[in-house]
């Protein structure tokens, strides 16, 4: 009986591999991946890049819900019975993403328990999201509400260490992330940069002391 392997799963190398009716596309900035009302019947795998996913009210009032990046899955409420897409998803760089066939990927998750594990956990990982930004919401000012979706595009915590935010993310889509006005993103920007927090000329890089401001007198939730 062989062991088990000691190396990490690679979900990119098993997706490359597998048989799932998959189609690689190329998008570039700005370039839109599936529309808000399109039909669902597929899942995205992010092989390269990043993406945005918003939602457009009636009023035709947008909101950034998430920003994906490379290794992310996006899409898969097609798999939890959504006949159409509940938001829209737009490359914010040039992207190298993955399409694969609803049918076959539920498939592989029945059959191959390496790949459902992940898939599980990412799932999972993405729940919490939701659960920890609706209280950043309910909760937190809109400065720290911007600090967090900061470290959050720079992975912190993902590696322990941040990274420069890849792509151009404009003070606009930041307030519509954090549900604010962009003069108020420009203003704590600019405040966050004069305290050290983050570096804004060009590209943008965030520091582990941009976590002050959202440790500081962080909402407790009781139990």
């Amino acid at each position: 009986m062989e062991g088990k392997s000691d190396q990490p799963f690679d979900p990119k190398a098993f997706l490359a591999k597998a048989d799932l009716g998959r189609t690689i596309t190329h998008y570039g900035p700005s370039q839109k991946i599936f529309s808000q009302g399109d039909v669902a019947a597929s899942v995205f795998y992010l092989n390269e890049g990043q993406v945005k996913i918003s939602v457009l009210s009636e009023q035709g009032k947008e909101a950034v819900v998430a920003i994906m990046g490379t290794g992310d899955f996006f899409g898969e409420g097609c798999m939890a019975g959504q006949t159409r897409r509940m938001a829209t998803a737009v490359a914010m760089t040039d992207c190298e993403i993955m399409q694969l066939d609803k049918k076959a990927i539920m498939r592989v998750i029945h059959d191959e328990r390496a790949f459902s594990e992940m898939f599980i956990a990412h799932l999972l990982t993405r729940t919490i999201r939701v659960e920890e930004d609706l209280v950043d919401q309910l909760f937190n000012s809109s400065e720290k509400r911007l600090a967090r979706a900061l470290l959050l595009l720079a992975n912190f915590g993902k590696e322990g260490k941040p990274e420069p935010i890849l792509g151009k993310v404009s003070q606009e889509t930041l307030a519509e992330m954090i549900g604010t006005t962009r003069p108020r993103v420009s203003y704590f920007m600019n405040k966050f940069r004069d305290l050290g927090f983050i570096e804004y000329n060009g590209k943008l890089v965030v520091h582990s002391s941009l976590l002050n401001v959202v440790l500081h007198d962080q909402p407790q939730i009781r139990r």
